[in-house]
């Protein structure tokens, strides 16, 4: 089946989605019922709001759909749709084309595959976080709206408030084929963890080293532009030297080993060119921008389209009604993210490049020059 035109722009309709509002704004959609899921939690952070398809009358909804998105992003996801559900999709992409955005996603509560792909809609492969530690939807359905290959890692969510650095560790390995898809798991998860942590964090050299360990044939790069301890100043003094001293371990450690920690600020050209080089950068970022709050955190640059970065964000928050769906394969301006990446208040910035695996012999080269 073809996919549905898209609804011309000049009959969408697009408002917030408010608690004190959307209940008349509902009463467009008539006889249409709307998930009880639309209330269940607060999405104002994650600007949601209703796109409609009016009816001839101008008055009633003959379609319409719930969407979000994290702030300082490039997509639109759609939480549902009702109604003529193809005529509100279509109006969600034409909307999101109308703003320049590289991505639509739609979660699958609702949304079946024949739909989705008739709408121009590819599957996501399911998530392979343990069931307990899930939340979202069991299906979610991606389409891209701007030119770029963008190949799917598979996604996990961490299990724990501190494994976000051994995750996309993990997920770069096994988008690279390093590592089985199936041997992506918990056990792994607080295996490397423990292996890289710094007591709960993972810093950056601390990290490049326990990939360089867990894959010796794989190149590994830290970049980092500050010579001292990071991400150590809300710890009590007492606390820091400790920590600071298990940093100064890790950087012997990377000498000994051959991890080279590369001085200079990573900048996004440096990350694009890795990406189109098919290696694989964790760049730790500030969530201030996405999810309102300044806690450092890791995440996967793996692909890029036409101004967006593709990332993996191990994390997702559930009370703002954010699912796996919107952290995997996740389009972010080049922009947003350099401002992301940009850590604490003297704004250092720390990542770890990892290379494909090199073949037996090979000598790993240094950092190339950008």
């Amino acid at each position: 089946m073809p996919p549905q035109k898209e609804a011309p722009v000049q009959s969408i309709v697009a408002v917030p989605f408010e608690p004190d509002t959307s209940t008349t704004l509902l009463r467009r959609l008539g006889h249409h019922q709307v998930p009880e899921r639309w209330h269940a939690v607060d999405r104002s952070a994650h600007a949601p709001h209703l796109v409609a398809v009016p009816g001839d009358d101008g008055e009633d909804w003959t379609a319409a759909a719930l969407v979000s998105a994290r702030p300082h992003t490039a997509y639109l996801k759609i939480v549902d749709a009702v109604g003529d559900v193809p005529a509100a999709v279509a109006a969600v992409v034409a909307h999101a084309r109308r703003r320049g955005l590289a991505q639509v996603k739609w979660e699958g509560w609702t949304a079946s595959p024949e739909d989705a792909a008739a709408a121009g809609f590819t599957p996501l492969r399911p998530p392979l976080t343990p069931a307990e530690h899930a939340a979202g939807p069991d299906a979610g359905y991606v389409r891209w709206l701007r030119d770029g290959v963008v190949t799917e890692p598979p996604y996990y969510g961490q299990t724990t408030h501190f494994t976000c650095g051994a995750v996309t560790a993990l997920a770069a390995q096994a988008h690279a084929g390093t590592l089985p898809r199936e041997a992506l798991d918990r056990e792994a998860e607080l295996t490397l963890w423990r292996d890289a942590t710094n007591f709960p964090a993972c810093e950056p050299v601390g990290l490049g080293v326990a990939v360089r360990r867990a894959w010796p044939s794989s190149p590994v790069t830290v970049h980092l532009d500050v010579d001292r301890p990071v991400l150590l100043d809300h710890y009590p003094e007492n606390e820091q030297q400790w920590r600071a001293l298990l940093q100064r371990i890790s950087r012997t450690q990377a000498g000994r080993i051959g991890v080279p920690i590369d001085p200079r600020h990573l900048s996004m050209t440096a990350i694009r060119s890795a990406i189109g080089r098919r290696e694989h950068v964790l760049l730790l970022v500030s969530l201030a921008g996405m999810q309102g709050f300044d806690v450092p955190h890791w995440v996967l640059c793996h692909g890029a389209v036409p101004g967006a970065v593709v990332i993996e964000d191990p994390w997702a928050n559930a009370s703002a009604g954010d699912t796996w769906v919107d952290a995997h394969l996740l389009p972010v301006p080049d922009p947003s993210l350099d401002t992301m990446a940009t850590v604490s208040a003297d704004g250092f910035r720390g990542a770890v490049t990892i290379g494909r695996p090199l073949r037996r012999g090979a000598v790993p080269s240094g950092p190339a020059d950008e």
